[in-house]
């Protein structure tokens, strides 16, 4: 559960569940699992800003019998929203799979690369063959056949779009990799699951009570929440193939907070069942094996792991204002690392173990701040007045956060440095707590 439900309130709150509880209190409930549902909601994607490098790439309309165009646009909306490209046109240049390049051409139109292929539909089927060309080196970068139903266009189409991205930058790209978030519509709390664009959103769970809090395990088939569907918030792990889902925390009191250890086999929990918020470990299996990590007077809440599982990191008020600490996975002494304002929450580590992320408070404003673990410099990465539950892509390259725009909860992303900005704006319900999901293998 995240330490920020109620970004207007200017002090950390003594009883976290209790103001959580009073937030959320609805008068009935109304609970369906079933992940597969379709969601309803629309998405409109606002981009602005560069990255500091940007590689000149022509995508062509895919030639064949199939969507081929529509295959194109998917894989020029994926690179134009990282920042890093910038997409020459192809006007007035023909071309298909089977037809030679330009690169003298090319060149003189300003692309570096040029990405096209071929669409062909057979029986139920549908394959795109793709091909990346470096005109600099006049040569094939890359040269891919990818098979699957018309239902799995977009998931193919995002899979060259990462593979063009992976050639041309050297790093992994995260087009086809998902994203979880909260959809609030009405008195409806609704988990979805949706690609990282935003698109072909999915609800997995669906509650008359509020759901806070998703996690996703580090292989991508499950998620960890809390649900308050029996009267208190109770942590569940809920396997997105089959729907099934069982509570691992379900102590006296408030269960929360729940966050992954990188094997997948522990989940880190924040419980009451002592007192006050402190952390736990449990079994992600059964929630057994409990074993109590941190000890304080005073709240220990949101942890989450390290990439290398050995340190744990949190936030707490022991020193009489939300700070982030970290500890031994083992236990020990934990050690203060943010220092900057009177106000940082929410950790959230790169995945490459460079970097945290917290929301800082500051001029009275809510905003996600970037700080590096060997220097300890910090920047901020937002200007909102509300920003929050900020999560990491899985090639630490791009950040996911819940931004208040105009009185309402949206979607936002932002580079890891700060220069690219996007926001996806949901028509018809505020979108909370999103988080990325990891690569898989699928």
């Amino acid at each position: 559960m995240k330490c920020h439900p109620l970004p207007m309130n200017s002090m950390y709150p003594s009883s976290l569940f209790h103001a959580l509880t009073t937030w959320f209190k609805l008068a009935m409930l109304s609970l369906v699992v079933g992940f597969g549902v379709t969601a309803h909601a629309q998405l409109r994607v606002d981009i602005s800003g560069t990255g500091a490098q940007q590689y000149p790439v022509s995508i062509a309309d895919f030639s064949g019998d199939g969507p081929g165009a529509q295959v194109a646009e998917i894989i020029r909306a994926d690179l134009t929203r990282s920042g890093q490209f910038r997409l020459i046109s192809t006007a007035g240049t023909p071309l298909t799979y089977a037809s030679p390049i330009a690169y003298d051409e090319w060149r003189k139109r300003g692309a570096d690369f040029i990405a096209y292929g071929t669409v062909t539909r057979k029986g139920d089927r549908i394959e795109i063959q793709y091909r990346l060309a470096d005109t600099v080196k006049r040569g094939t970068l890359d040269e891919v056949t990818i098979v699957g139903t018309e239902k799995e266009l977009r998931r193919m189409a995002h899979q060259i779009a990462d593979l063009i991205y992976e050639k041309i930058t050297g790093i992994r790209g995260v087009f086809s990799t998902r994203i979880a978030y909260v959809l609030k519509r009405g008195k409806t709390f609704e988990l979805q699951i949706a690609d990282a664009d935003g698109q072909n959103p999915q609800v997995a769970l669906r509650s008359g009570e509020p759901i806070i809090s998703p996690a996703w395990s580090p292989d991508g088939s499950r998620l960890a929440y809390v649900s308050f569907e029996s009267g208190k918030p109770v942590v569940y792990v809920h396997q997105l193939a089959t729907s099934k889902r069982f509570p691992v925390a379900n102590y006296k009191g408030n269960n929360s907070a729940p966050a992954w250890s990188p094997d997948g086999n522990t989940l880190a929990v924040v419980l009451t069942r002592d007192g006050l918020s402190q952390v736990y470990l449990v079994n992600s299996t059964d929630g057994g094996n409990l074993r109590r990590l941190t000890r304080s007077p005073l709240i220990d809440t949101e942890p989450t792991f390290s990439p290398d599982g050995r340190t744990i990191y949190f936030t707490s008020d022991r020193s009489g204002s939300p700070q982030i600490y970290q500890v031994s996975a083992q236990g020990g002494e934990p050690r203060r690392i943010s220092f900057n304002g009177n106000y940082n929450i929410s950790p959230r580590v790169s995945p490459d173990g460079k970097t945290l992320l917290m929301v800082t408070r500051r001029d009275g404003a809510f905003r996600i701040a970037s700080l590096d673990l060997a220097s300890g410099a910090e920047s901020l990465l937002t200007q909102g007045r509300d920003d929050q539950s900020p999560s990491f892509a899985p090639n630490s390259m791009q950040v996911l956060y819940a931004a208040n725009q105009g009185g309402r909860s949206v979607l936002a992303g932002v580079s890891s440095d700060g220069r690219v900005r996007q926001t996806l704006s949901v028509l018809n319900g505020e979108i909370r707590e999103p988080t990325w999901g990891p690569f898989t293998n699928k």
